[in-house]
């Protein structure tokens, strides 16, 4: 009680509260723009913690992650541009129901979704950090690749155009996280002797290119065309209602989003995806997905927001980085004398819970904040579509030479580009090729590794208890999808015959 009635001391002055409010408007700006990503927007705010006491430092990385991955869901549902890896996998459906004139209930959804969501991670962070945090450290490279292969396995299956369009983006995506250096052997692969090449192809312009630029490329045909017209007057109106009626999404999402988040290196990105098939899979109408069905952007809205706050557990008490952005945060923590690990919770516990504090005050601040951005956003819908693209053009670029700052980004976000606008022609899904490219080096790393520390024996994936359950799990799910897609050929070559 004395290190919570601390923590309050802290972070509730006029010099912290303003720094989240401003903060929070800068994540909310940078997420809402096309081709500007939440780690983004954490990044360019490093330079000013220099000069903020520990406390509102950290709490500008947690404020304005918190807001830019919820704007982000802006673009997608609007633009069909997602912020963020874990946002392609519900834009389908977000944007489809924008298209219907249900802008305001996709954007409400995502937006008060992603605050239970937050709050929820939040409770599970304040109670059970430092068992998670065991827990998630008793995870190996072979539960990690079993993990990965699950994640990449619902990319497969979920995917719009079919299992088997679904599982070519699927290779193709890790295909693409293949080029670059071997990460045992040292040698290039695939960079056809280009330097910028042995790098890899970074995520972010591929995301750019697929999402953003290959939509221009679509709509940029014909300069009449505008966006249509839709209703965000109330942009929480009905929501409510929605999350009650999808209530048992809402919650194991949130469930599912918190335990996901709490393992290094996965994220929300893996979280949303997971449960986003796991809705279409438990769902009465999954034939719906896809088409702008609200069920599954309440499940995976929630896994967002959820992961995000329990992704600090590694994080806070064993210094370990959940994604970019928790190690943006570990650095400043370093950098502020706040050394994560054990200490953290046992030698200055009140440090820890004003972190915890201020998710709660970032996540309540999205209401707000979320539902004036929601309104201004209408303003969009009067442009004509032809300038719409050639604003949207300009901040793809931008972010995409803001990665390494130079135009080998761009360059690689107009190839991707290209390849997308081809691919969905013949309706091949571009998502599963995303998540290929991000959970492609986390596949291959803990299979190599998993590998040498079993000298090439396959069945020491199978070894361990975590490890044999996911690895089963995975074998069956693909079983059942091989097998349903044989019974299906064979009912429909009996049919004709």
């Amino acid at each position: 009680m004395d290190a919570m009635l601390a923590a309050m001391g802290l972070v509730f002055n006029v010099e912290t509260l303003l720094t989240i409010l401003l903060a929070s408007i800068f994540g909310l700006f940078v997420g809402a723009l096309p081709g500007l990503t939440a780690t983004m927007a954490t990044a360019l705010l490093v330079p000013i913690t220099f000069y903020l006491p520990p406390i509102p430092a950290i709490a500008t990385i947690i404020a304005s992650t918190a807001m830019a991955i919820t704007a982000g869901d802006l673009t997608g549902t609007l633009l069909r541009i997602p912020g963020t890896p874990a946002s392609a996998a519900y834009v389908e459906d977000s944007y489809r129901m924008a298209q219907k004139g249900e802008a305001g209930m996709a954007i409400g959804i995502g937006i008060i979704g992603s605050v239970l969501g937050g709050l929820f991670g939040f409770v599970v962070l304040l109670f059970s950090a430092p068992a998670l945090a065991k827990f998630a450290l008793n995870f190996s490279s072979f539960e990690y690749f079993w993990l990965a292969a699950l994640g990449l396995t619902c990319a497969a299956l979920i995917s719009s155009g079919g299992m088997a369009k679904g599982a070519l983006s699927l290779l193709l995506g890790l295909f693409i996280a293949q080029i670059g250096v071997d990460p045992l052997m040292g040698t290039a692969r695939f960079t056809f002797q280009v330097t910028e090449l042995a790098g890899g192809i970074s995520f972010i312009p591929a995301m750019i290119g697929m999402f953003a630029l290959a939509e221009i490329m679509r709509t940029g045909r014909n300069f009449n065309v505008n966006v249509p017209q839709m209703n965000i007057r109330n942009p929480f109106k009905g929501v409510m209602a929605m999350l009650w009626k999808y209530r048992k999404n809402q919650v194991r999402g949130s469930i599912i989003g918190s335990l996901l988040g709490a393992l290094p290196g996965v994220g929300g990105d893996l979280a949303a995806w997971i449960t986003y098939s796991l809705a279409k899979r438990t769902s009465k109408t999954p034939e719906k997905f896809g088409t702008g069905h609200p069920e599954g952007l309440v499940e995976a809205g929630a896994t967002n927001n959820a992961a995000l706050s329990s992704s600090w557990i590694p994080a806070m008490v064993f210094g370990i980085p959940g994604d970019a952005v928790t190690a943006i945060a570990v650095g400043v923590l370093v950098m502020k004398g706040m050394e994560p690990g054990p200490s953290l919770l046992t030698v200055n516990p009140q440090n820890f819970y004003a972190v915890m504090l201020v998710f709660v005050i970032a996540n309540i601040l999205m209401l707000p904040l979320g539902w004036l951005a929601a309104k201004g956003s209408r303003w969009i819908f009067e442009v004509p579509r032809a300038l719409l693209n050639a604003g949207i053009l300009l901040f793809c670029i931008v972010g995409s030479f803001a990665i390494n700052n130079t135009m080998f980004g761009v360059g690689i976000m107009v190839a991707m580009g290209i390849i997308a606008y081809v691919l969905e022609r013949y309706r091949f899904a571009i998502a599963p090729i995303i998540l290929g490219i991000v959970l492609g080096p986390l596949l291959e790393n803990n299979f190599l590794t998993s590998m040498i520390i079993t000298n090439g024996n396959l069945m020491g994936f199978f070894s361990r208890p975590v490890a044999a359950f996911l690895g089963v799990a995975t074998l069956l799910i693909w079983g059942i999808a091989i097998f349903g897609a044989l019974w299906s050929y064979r009912k429909t070559r009996l049919a004709a015959a």
